[in-house]
Protein backbone atom coordinates (compact mmCIF):
# COMPACT_ATOMS: atom_id res chain seq x y z
CA UNK A 1 0.00 0.00 0.00
CA UNK A 2 1.20 3.53 -0.91
CA UNK A 3 -0.27 6.72 -0.11
CA UNK A 4 0.45 10.00 -1.63
CA UNK A 5 -0.55 13.55 0.03
CA UNK A 6 -0.04 17.18 -0.66
CA UNK A 7 3.51 17.01 1.38
CA UNK A 8 4.39 13.82 1.56
CA UNK A 9 4.23 9.98 0.12
CA UNK A 10 3.61 7.01 2.41
CA UNK A 11 5.13 3.30 1.59
CA UNK A 12 6.47 0.25 2.82
CA UNK A 13 9.89 0.24 3.93
CA UNK A 14 12.41 -1.73 1.62
CA UNK A 15 15.90 -2.99 2.42
CA UNK A 16 17.49 -0.33 0.58
CA UNK A 17 16.04 2.12 3.37
CA UNK A 18 18.31 0.82 6.34
CA UNK A 19 20.50 3.84 6.48
CA UNK A 20 17.89 6.77 6.03
CA UNK A 21 16.01 5.04 8.75
CA UNK A 22 18.87 4.57 10.95
CA UNK A 23 19.31 8.65 10.30
CA UNK A 24 15.79 9.41 10.88
CA UNK A 25 14.67 7.43 14.18
CA UNK A 26 18.59 7.61 15.33
CA UNK A 27 17.85 9.76 18.30
CA UNK A 28 17.21 9.17 21.91
CA UNK A 29 14.30 12.23 21.99
CA UNK A 30 12.22 9.91 19.31
CA UNK A 31 13.10 6.22 20.64
CA UNK A 32 12.67 7.65 24.07
CA UNK A 33 8.83 7.98 23.17
CA UNK A 34 8.24 4.77 21.66
CA UNK A 35 7.69 1.10 23.22
CA UNK A 36 9.41 -1.21 20.59
CA UNK A 37 12.44 0.89 19.81
CA UNK A 38 15.88 0.03 21.43
CA UNK A 39 18.21 2.71 22.16
CA UNK A 40 21.09 2.89 20.96
CA UNK A 41 19.28 2.13 17.62
CA UNK A 42 21.71 0.51 15.16
CA UNK A 43 21.91 0.03 11.32
CA UNK A 44 21.37 -3.68 12.65
CA UNK A 45 18.17 -2.75 14.00
CA UNK A 46 16.88 -0.55 11.07
CA UNK A 47 17.87 -3.54 8.75
CA UNK A 48 15.87 -6.46 10.81
CA UNK A 49 13.19 -4.18 11.39
CA UNK A 50 12.82 -3.76 7.17
CA UNK A 51 12.96 -7.22 6.83
CA UNK A 52 10.47 -8.06 9.10
CA UNK A 53 8.22 -5.59 7.12
CA UNK A 54 8.04 -8.00 3.85
CA UNK A 55 4.68 -9.40 3.38
CA UNK A 56 2.55 -7.41 6.15
CA UNK A 57 -0.50 -5.55 5.11
CA UNK A 58 -1.57 -4.04 7.87
CA UNK A 59 -1.18 -0.09 7.14
CA UNK A 60 2.21 0.51 8.18
CA UNK A 61 4.06 3.27 6.21
CA UNK A 62 7.71 4.87 6.18
CA UNK A 63 6.57 8.55 5.48
CA UNK A 64 8.74 10.60 2.97
CA UNK A 65 8.91 14.46 2.71
CA UNK A 66 9.12 16.05 -0.37
CA UNK A 67 10.79 19.06 0.06
CA UNK A 68 12.50 21.16 -2.45
CA UNK A 69 12.24 18.95 -4.67
CA UNK A 70 13.78 15.87 -2.74
CA UNK A 71 11.87 12.89 -0.92
CA UNK A 72 13.71 12.78 2.47
CA UNK A 73 12.53 9.68 5.40
CA UNK A 74 11.14 12.23 8.19
CA UNK A 75 9.07 8.92 10.03
CA UNK A 76 6.60 6.59 10.63
CA UNK A 77 3.33 5.35 11.04
CA UNK A 78 1.33 2.26 11.34
CA UNK A 79 -1.75 0.31 12.52
CA UNK A 80 -1.14 -2.92 14.03
CA UNK A 81 -1.53 -4.96 17.08
CA UNK A 82 -0.27 -3.89 20.51
CA UNK A 83 -0.71 -6.13 23.51
CA UNK A 84 -4.16 -7.08 23.50
CA UNK A 85 -5.39 -4.19 21.28
CA UNK A 86 -6.28 -5.25 17.51
CA UNK A 87 -5.37 -1.86 15.79
CA UNK A 88 -3.00 0.92 17.54
CA UNK A 89 -1.99 4.05 15.84
CA UNK A 90 1.60 4.84 16.39
CA UNK A 91 3.82 6.96 14.83
CA UNK A 92 7.10 8.69 15.11
CA UNK A 93 9.36 11.67 13.48
CA UNK A 94 12.62 12.80 13.21
CA UNK A 95 13.43 15.76 15.13
CA UNK A 96 14.30 17.89 11.98
CA UNK A 97 10.16 17.56 10.94
CA UNK A 98 8.79 18.52 14.23
CA UNK A 99 6.27 21.06 14.46
CA UNK A 100 5.61 20.91 10.68
CA UNK A 101 1.97 19.14 10.38
CA UNK A 102 3.55 15.97 9.28
CA UNK A 103 2.26 14.02 11.65
CA UNK A 104 -1.48 15.22 11.21
CA UNK A 105 -1.18 14.95 7.47
CA UNK A 106 0.28 11.45 8.09
CA UNK A 107 -2.05 10.17 10.27
CA UNK A 108 -5.02 11.28 8.57
CA UNK A 109 -3.78 9.87 5.30
CA UNK A 110 -2.78 6.08 7.69
CA UNK A 111 -6.38 6.65 9.16
CA UNK A 112 -8.46 6.91 6.27
CA UNK A 113 -6.29 3.71 4.25
CA UNK A 114 -7.53 1.97 8.36
CA UNK A 115 -11.24 2.89 7.09
CA UNK A 116 -11.02 1.51 3.37
CA UNK A 117 -9.85 -1.70 4.79
CA UNK A 118 -12.78 -1.77 7.48
CA UNK A 119 -11.21 -1.20 10.37
CA UNK A 120 -14.21 0.18 12.90
CA UNK A 121 -12.06 1.66 16.06
CA UNK A 122 -8.15 2.27 16.09
CA UNK A 123 -6.68 2.70 19.38
CA UNK A 124 -3.67 5.32 20.34
CA UNK A 125 -2.22 6.94 23.60
CA UNK A 126 1.04 9.11 24.55
CA UNK A 127 3.44 8.73 27.38
CA UNK A 128 2.32 11.44 29.86
CA UNK A 129 5.40 13.70 29.56
CA UNK A 130 4.94 13.90 25.61
CA UNK A 131 1.55 16.21 25.86
CA UNK A 132 2.56 17.22 21.88
CA UNK A 133 1.69 13.81 20.92
CA UNK A 134 -1.78 14.27 22.79
CA UNK A 135 -2.28 17.08 20.41
CA UNK A 136 -1.74 15.04 17.29
CA UNK A 137 -4.22 12.83 18.25
CA UNK A 138 -6.96 14.75 19.16
CA UNK A 139 -6.41 17.01 15.68
CA UNK A 140 -6.87 13.75 14.23
CA UNK A 141 -10.22 13.00 16.18
CA UNK A 142 -9.37 10.68 18.59
CA UNK A 143 -11.13 11.39 22.15
CA UNK A 144 -9.16 10.43 25.30
CA UNK A 145 -11.03 7.21 26.72
CA UNK A 146 -10.59 8.08 30.01
CA UNK A 147 -7.53 5.64 31.33
CA UNK A 148 -4.64 5.40 32.17
CA UNK A 149 -2.22 2.17 31.40
CA UNK A 150 1.36 1.43 30.80
CA UNK A 151 3.93 -0.15 28.71
CA UNK A 152 7.11 -0.93 28.40
CA UNK A 153 9.60 1.58 26.75
CA UNK A 154 12.55 -0.39 25.64
CA UNK A 155 14.21 3.55 24.31
CA UNK A 156 13.81 4.22 27.92
CA UNK A 157 14.29 1.13 29.54
CA UNK A 158 11.10 0.84 31.75
CA UNK A 159 7.47 1.45 32.09
CA UNK A 160 5.83 4.52 31.34
CA UNK A 161 2.24 5.45 32.18
CA UNK A 162 0.04 6.77 28.12
CA UNK A 163 -2.90 8.54 28.33
CA UNK A 164 -5.09 6.71 26.37
CA UNK A 165 -6.94 7.84 23.30
CA UNK A 166 -9.73 6.17 20.81
CA UNK A 167 -11.76 7.38 17.34
CA UNK A 168 -14.14 4.94 15.48
CA UNK A 169 -13.80 5.27 11.92
CA UNK A 170 -17.16 3.74 10.70
CA UNK A 171 -18.47 7.26 9.88
CA UNK A 172 -15.45 7.99 7.64
CA UNK A 173 -15.71 4.49 5.47
CA UNK A 174 -15.61 5.08 2.08
CA UNK A 175 -18.76 4.44 -0.25
CA UNK A 176 -18.35 1.72 -2.68
CA UNK A 177 -18.21 2.94 -6.01
CA UNK A 178 -20.58 1.67 -8.37
CA UNK A 179 -19.41 0.86 -12.12
CA UNK A 180 -21.19 2.65 -14.70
Amino acid sequence: MFARTERLTLRPGWSEDAPALLAAIGHEVVARNLSRVPWPYTLADAEAFLTNWQGDARPTFLIFAHDGGRCALIGGIGIGPLRDVPHMLGYWLTPSAWGRGYATEAGRAALDIAATLGIGRVEAGHYIDNPASGAVLRRLGFAPTGTRSTIHSRGRGMTVETIDYAIDLSARRLAPRLAA
